[in-house]
C-alpha cells in the first residue's frame, strides 16, 4: 500500500508518524511518502511558539477536546525519555489573563495545576481582574519537526519536495490513499469556503529572565487580539495579532509597533530585551477541525482520501 501525506507542518509528519506506527507491522509493503512546498525551518510550525493551549471554549465540539487531551497526554508522557530534549517538549508553567469574570475554559482538567489567581497576583497584572494559573507543554517547531523528519527517514519514508496541484497527480503516481495535510492551502486541494486565514505576527526577543507565559483574553477585541508572551527554551514569543482574512505574509510595521507598545505594557522588562526576528503567518482557522474520508475516482483508478 502507497500512503502520500501532502504537508510538512506539524499535522502531516505527525499523521506519517501516526500511519508508520500502526500500520506498518500489519500491512506490507507499505510505503509512505510526504509531499509538500514547504519543509522546516519555512513552515508555520516553525513559527508558531508551541505552547500546548487550544481556544478557551470547544463550543461542543467535545471530539476535538478528547483529541486535545490525546495530544496532551501523549506529550506529557515523552517527558519521561531522554529523548524529549530532542523533540523540543518541555513542561512550561504560566497566567491566562482576562479582563472579566469567565467560565473555566475546556481544558481545565487537561492541563495541570489548573487553579485561580489570587487577587495578590491579579495585583501584578493591571487592567485584568479574573484570570488561572497552570503548567502545559511546549512543542518548539524548530526542534520538532526536524526530530520527526529524521525518525521518518530512519524509518525509510520519502520526502518530496514539489507542490501538488491536484490528488490526481498521487493517484496516477500509483498512491493508494492521500491525507491533506496542508492547513490553510487545504482549500486549493479540497473546496472549503469556511476555511479562512487567521494571520498572526510575533515578535521574538531575548529576555531570558523571563519564566512564565502571559496569555491574555479581550473579549472585546476577539481571540488572539490582545498580548500574549511565551518564553521557549532560548527565545521570547511575543504577539497579539488575529486579523481574519489577511493573506499577507510579509511583516507590518504597524503590527509590530502594536505588538511590542501592547506587550512591554503588560511585562514592563520586555523593554529591555533585544529583538531577534519577525514573523508573521497564517492560521487555518473554521469552525471546527475537518476531519473527513471520502473516495475519489481518478481515471480507472480509485483512491482513498
Amino acid at each position: 500500500m502507497r500512503v502520500a501525506v501532502i504537508g510538512a507542518g506539524v499535522s502531516g509528519l505527525s499523521t506519517a508518524q501516526s500511519i508508520y506506527e500502526q500500520y506498518h507491522s500489519i500491512v506490507s509493503p507499505l510505503t509512505i511518502e510526504v509531499y509538500a512546498d514547504r519543509f522546516t525551518p519555512l513552515t508555520t510550525s516553525d513559527g508558531a511558539a508551541g505552547l500546548w493551549q487550544p481556544y478557551l471554549y470547544d463550543k461542543g465540539n467535545i471530539q476535538e477536546t478528547k483529541w486535545n487531551k490525546e495530544t496532551f497526554d501523549y506529550l506529557l508522557s515523552c517527558l519521561s525519555s531522554p529523548e524529549s530534549i530532542r523533540m523540543g517538549v518541555f513542561l512550561q508553567s504560566g497566567y491566562n489573563l482576562c479582563t472579566e469574570s469567565v467560565p473555566d475554559p475546556s481544558f481545565n482538567d487537561i492541563v495541570l495545576g489548573f487553579r485561580k489567581l489570587t487577587e495578590r497576583e491579579l495585583q501584578m497584572f493591571p487592567g485584568y481582574n479574573y484570570g488561572w494559573f497552570n503548567t502545559s507543554l511546549m512543542v518548539e517547531g524548530k526542534t520538532y519537526l526536524p526530530w520527526l523528519m529524521d525518525w521518518l527517514q530512519r524509518r525509510g519514508v520519502q520526502f518530496y519536495h514539489r507542490k501538488i496541484e491536484s490528488f490526481k497527480e498521487l493517484a496516477e503516481t500509483g498512491a493508494d490513499v492521500v491525507i491533506n495535510c496542508t492547513g490553510i492551502r487545504s482549500g486549493e486541494l479540497q473546496p472549503d469556503p469556511e476555511l479562512k486565514p487567521g494571520r498572526g505576527q510575533i515578535v521574538k526577543v531575548d529576555a531570558p529572565w523571563l519564566k512564565h507565559w502571559i496569555l491574555t483574553h479581550n473579549f472585546t477585541t476577539g481571540v488572539y487580539n490582545s498580548p500574549y508572551i511565551i518564553p521557549g527554551s532560548r527565545l521570547v514569543t511575543v504577539g497579539g495579532i488575529f486579523q481574519l482574512g489577511n493573506w499577507s505574509e510579509q511583516n507590518n510595521s504597524t503590527d509590530h509597533k502594536k505588538i511590542w507598545e501592547d506587550a512591554c505594557q503588560l511585562e514592563p522588562s520586555l523593554k529591555h530585551a533585544r529583538i531577534v526576528e519577525d514573523w508573521a503567518g497564517l492560521r487555518p482557522v473554521r469552525s471546527k477541525v475537518r476531519l473527513e474520508r471520502e473516495a475519489i475516482q481518478c481515471g480507472t483508478a480509485t483512491i482513498e482520501v
